[in-house]
């Protein structure tokens, strides 16, 4: 009896199990249609995925145009944080006048001071700028694209007109240089518009090379050792600044190309009514050739020699007496 329940339970379970056919068809069948059912939602995510990875890619280069850009502004700024640090060239409260001639160096100084203080590079942010540009009547001038490209910085623009291209031209030699009575006249007029805008200081775009180049004009032509200062009080008592004074004319001129600044053309510098080289042109010549000398430091150098002065070693009695040496020896005459 047993025997036969047992019979009976195993013939029952035979018959209620699927044949083995129908397993191998389940088991086939099962994963494409698992599959077929995940396929729509696996293009969904891989177009997603796509679109993800293609805005990290866009991403990653704005990101990376934008450290080129910063990184290319950051050693001209670095240069000009060091010149204010080194000569208090902008201190709290103080509002500049920015004389922009519409060259490379005038741009390159109002870009820079404006990128000084919105990445706050200075340790106070109570101070400001605004730029002047003065239409000299030179034949063909025209400000506006210098005009248009300052606002769409977001920098402040204000347009004079003085009639010192005749004067200059009529006043001037044969054979002398345009650039001093240019200057003279132009700096006249900036010290009288920043006195208007109630400003208590005035930059001006000279750099490096300029200092340089004064300083061989003057030993050359004037036999005075006299360069240019980054700093000195004018004698309407408005303070004249150079915050470019440790950048070369170089680095000015790439940096000032590579963003685009427009540059209007001046029809007196650099040159002579007969078309020769002017003085300040031939200084440049031969800074120039000096660069060719030695381990090709000359320029740098020479600025670093303008801050670095032996009163004992030079001829100027004055300044050995105003340094507390005697004038004839130079041997030190007041212990400190």
């Amino acid at each position: 009896g047993v025997l036969d329940s047992v019979k009976r339970a195993r013939c029952s379970s035979i018959a209620c199990a699927p044949p083995p056919m129908t397993l191998v068809l389940v088991y086939l069948w099962l994963p494409a249609f698992a599959a077929g059912f995940a396929q729509p939602h696996v293009h969904r995510l891989q177009g997603s995925a796509h679109r993800v990875s293609f805005q990290r890619v866009q991403h990653r280069a704005c990101l990376s145009a934008a450290r080129a850009e910063a990184d290319d502004e950051w050693p001209l700024l670095r240069d000009v944080r060091r010149a204010v640090h080194d000569y208090a060239l902008i201190q709290p409260g103080d509002r500049i006048a920015v004389a922009v001639s519409g060259g490379k160096d005038s741009s390159t100084l109002a870009f820079l001071l404006k990128r000084l203080k919105e990445r706050r590079l200075l340790p106070f942010d109570d101070w400001s700028f605004t730029t002047v540009h003065l239409d000299q009547v030179q034949p063909g001038h025209d400000a506006q694209s210098l005009e248009a490209w300052l606002e769409g910085e977001g920098i402040d623009f204000h347009l004079l007109r003085e009639d010192t291209y005749s004067v200059v031209t009529e006043k001037t030699r044969p054979g002398a240089s345009y650039c001093s009575l240019c200057s003279r006249l132009r700096r006249g007029i900036l010290y009288t518009a920043a006195a208007e805008l109630k400003s208590n200081r005035l930059a001006l775009g000279h750099h490096r090379d300029d200092a340089l180049e004064t300083l061989l004009l003057n030993m050359v032509h004037q036999g005075q050792l006299k360069a240019l200062p980054a700093r000195y009080r004018a004698r309407r008592g408005i303070d004249v600044i150079r915050p470019l004074m440790y950048i070369g004319e170089k680095q000015i001129a790439e940096f000032a190309s590579s963003r685009g600044f427009p540059i209007l053309p001046c029809n007196l510098c650099g040159s002579q009514p007969d078309g020769t080289p002017g003085q300040r042109q031939q200084m440049k010549l031969l800074l120039s050739a000096l660069d060719g000398l030695g381990d090709g430091k000359a320029r740098a150098n020479m600025l670093t020699a303008l801050a670095d002065v032996r009163p004992t070693h030079l001829l100027d009695r004055d300044l050995r007496e105003a340094c507390g040496l005697d004038r004839a020896s130079g041997a030190l005459r007041y212990e400190r």
